[in-house]
C-alpha cells in the first residue's frame, strides 16, 4: 500500500447508489468529498441492479433469490481478491446477508484498515415478510465478531456505541446527516388552511410502526374531517380504507418533493430496544424540509427534539393527539416549528457541517 499518491477505500455496502437511504446518509454523501481531499472511492454494492432489487425483496421464486445469492457471493469475492490494493475497506453493516463473518475475514486478512458502519441494532432478529422463509441464514449476532475484527467502529448514536464498546475501544459515534444542497426547502410558501397532510415516510420493514399511531389518527379523522389527510410513503403495498391511504412508493427522485408536500411528519415508535438504536432519520428529513415533526419520545428523538421547541415528542395516545391537534390548528405555530427544525440541522446534522470531522476519522484509522 505504501507509495501511492492518494489513499484508497473500497466501501462495502448492500445497495447501488442512490438506493438505500442508510447509505446515503451514512456514507454516500461524503465520497466526493472524501475523492476532493486525497481519496480514491470504490463503491461495491451487493446487489448491483433494479432487477436483483426487485428479485430479492419482490419476488417468492427461491430459484430467483439463489440467483442472487450467488451473484452477491461472486462479487464478494472479487472484493477478496483486489481488497490488497487498498488502505480502507468500510463495511456498512455486513459484507454478506448470510449468518458467516466469511467475508469480512478475508477481507481484514488483505492488511487494510476496516472500518466498520452501523446505524441500527443489528443484533437483534429482524427480517422482512417477503424473506422470512430465508431467515435461517441470518445470524445477527455476527455484528459481535465483525466489530471485534474492525480497527474503528462507527455508529449512529450513543446506545449503539454503548453496545459496541463491549467488543471493541476504537469506537465513534457519527450522527446520521442531511445533505443541504438536496434537502432544499421549496420556494413556494406552505399552504396554511387548505387540507393538511400528516405524513410518514418508511419502508415496507418499518410499516409495522406506522401501523402503531393508526389508531390516534382514526381519532383525528373524526375530530378534523376532511382537514386532515394522511399519507404514506415509502410502502407502495401498504393500504388503509378507512383513513383513505394508498401508500406509495419511494424514490430518490420524488423523495425530497413528496416530503416537502408534508404539513407535519410522524415517527412512531414502540419503545423497545430496536427503537433505541434507531438515528431519527425520519424527524432528522422531515426537518430538514422545515416540515414540523412529532416523534416518539425513543432513544435518539430525544437528543434531536427539544419538546415543543424545534418539534414534538409523544409518549403515547393522549400526547399523539394532543400535540398533533395543536400543529393542525395552528398554521403559525407549523411555521415556527419548522423553521426551528431546520434550524437544528444546520447547526448540528447537516453533511456540510460534519464532513470535515468524517474525513478526519478516515485519516485517523490510517496507521501512523
Amino acid at each position: 500500500m505504501a507509495g501511492r499518491e492518494k489513499t484508497k477505500v473500497l466501501f462495502i455496502v448492500q445497495h447501488r447508489f442512490n438506493r438505500s437511504p442508510g447509505q446515503r446518509y451514512r456514507c454516500e454523501q461524503y465520497i466526493s468529498y472524501l475523492e476532493n481531499n486525497g481519496f480514491e472511492c470504490v463503491y461495491s454494492p451487493l446487489i448491483a441492479t433494479k432487477e436483483e432489487d426487485n428479485a430479492l425483496y419482490n419476488s417468492q421464486s427461491l430459484f430467483d433469490k439463489a440467483a442472487i445469492f450467488l451473484k452477491g457471493f461472486w462479487r464478494r469475492l472479487q472484493d477478496v481478491r483486489r481488497a490488497r490494493n487498498f488502505d480502507i475497506i468500510f463495511i456498512y453493516r455486513e459484507a454478506f446477508m448470510t449468518g458467516s463473518v466469511f467475508f469480512e475475514r478475508l477481507l481484514k486478512k488483505s492488511g487494510a484498515r476496516i472500518i466498520l458502519d452501523f446505524d441500527d441494532a443489528i443484533w437483534l432478529s429482524t427480517v422482512s415478510e417477503v424473506n422470512r422463509s430465508l431467515q435461517w441464514l441470518k445470524r445477527p449476532g455476527k455484528v459481535n465478531d465483525i466489530i471485534a475484527l474492525s480497527n474503528l467502529v462507527i455508529t449512529g448514536n450513543s446506545y449503539l456505541a454503548g453496545y459496541a464498546q463491549a467488543y471493541n475501544k476504537n469506537v465513534v459515534v457519527f450522527p446520521s446527516t442531511i445533505d443541504l444542497d438536496y434537502y432544499r426547502i421549496p420556494a413556494s410558501p406552505r399552504k396554511t388552511n387548505d387540507t393538511i397532510i400528516i405524513g410518514w415516510s418508511g419502508s415496507h420493514t418499518t410499516i409495522e410502526h406506522f401501523e402503531t399511531i393508526v389508531p390516534v389518527l382514526k381519532k383525528l379523522k373524526n375530530k378534523f374531517g376532511p382537514l386532515v389527510k394522511f399519507e404514506v410513503y415509502g410502502d407502495a403495498n401498504y393500504k388503509n380504507a378507512e383513513l383513505e391511504i394508498q401508500g406509495t412508493a419511494w424514490s430518490f427522485e420524488s423523495e425530497v418533493s413528496t416530503i416537502a408536500s408534508f404539513d407535519i411528519g410522524i415517527m412512531p415508535l414502540p419503545d423497545n430496544n430496536w427503537s433505541k438504536g434507531k438515528c431519527a432519520m425520519k424527524g432528522l428529513q422531515y426537518m430538514g424540509l422545515q416540515v414540523p415533526a412529532v416523534l416518539a419520545g425513543v432513544g435518539m428523538n430525544t437528543d434531536v427534539i427539544e419538546d415543543g421547541v424545534n418539534g414534538f415528542l409523544a409518549n403515547n395516545e393522549d400526547e399523539w393527539l394532543a400535540k398533533l391537534s395543536l400543529l393542525i390548528e395552528n398554521p403559525a405555530l407549523r411555521a415556527q416549528i419548522g423553521t426551528a427544525g431546520r434550524k437544528t440541522i444546520e447547526q448540528r446534522f447537516s453533511s456540510q457541517g460534519l464532513r470535515a470531522r468524517y474525513l478526519d476519522i478516515f485519516k485517523n484509522v490510517l496507521p501512523a
